[in-house]
């Protein structure tokens, strides 16, 4: 799978995760998260604190796509379909490729990638830019949850299929 983005003049090439790339996906993921740590103000979050060899394992048990520009891996999307339901984590773009299409780019190939009628995400409430790039991929609130510290994590879901 390939995706050219002909308003930046680059080539986002979209391919599937492999437990090989776990170590590119977490120095990613860890330096996407970074600024969600300083928006909730605490680095113990998931993303933070996963392990090589947790991502490994996930990466063995759930599906994923890659987003590299010129060979450099600049994204990663994780996902499992469950239920109907294509559920989405862990959209991870490198901070100086954030807000050039990527995450946008990963996300329209995991939907294409799947046969779920819906698709499902979540975000923190605090994540402003987040809510707003996933309601302009077209995913609507479905849920808010409480974390007990005064934040909610906010479930927002897209129809796939019609209906």
């Amino acid at each position: 799978m390939t995706e050219q983005n002909d308003e930046k003049d680059r080539n986002i090439v979209i391919s599937h995760i492999s437990e090989a790339d776990a170590g590119e996906v977490l120095t990613v993921q860890r330096a996407a998260f970074v600024s969600e740590a300083a928006i909730y103000g605490s680095v113990d979050m998931p993303p933070l604190t996963q392990t090589l060899t947790e991502l490994e394992a996930e990466l063995r048990s759930e599906s994923g796509l890659a987003a590299r520009i010129d060979g450099r891996l600049v994204g990663a999307i994780r996902f499992v379909e469950k239920d109907g339901m294509l559920l989405i984590g862990r959209i991870a773009i490198a901070p100086d490729m954030q807000g050039e299409g990527v995450g946008r780019t990963l996300l329209d190939h995991a939907e294409r990638s799947s046969n779920a009628q819906v698709a499902e995400l979540f975000t923190g409430s605090l994540s402003e830019a987040n809510i707003r790039l996933y309601e302009r991929c077209g995913y609507v609130e479905h849920e808010r949850v409480p974390d007990g510290d005064g934040t909610e994590q906010v479930f927002l879901r897209k129809n796939l299929r019609g209906g």
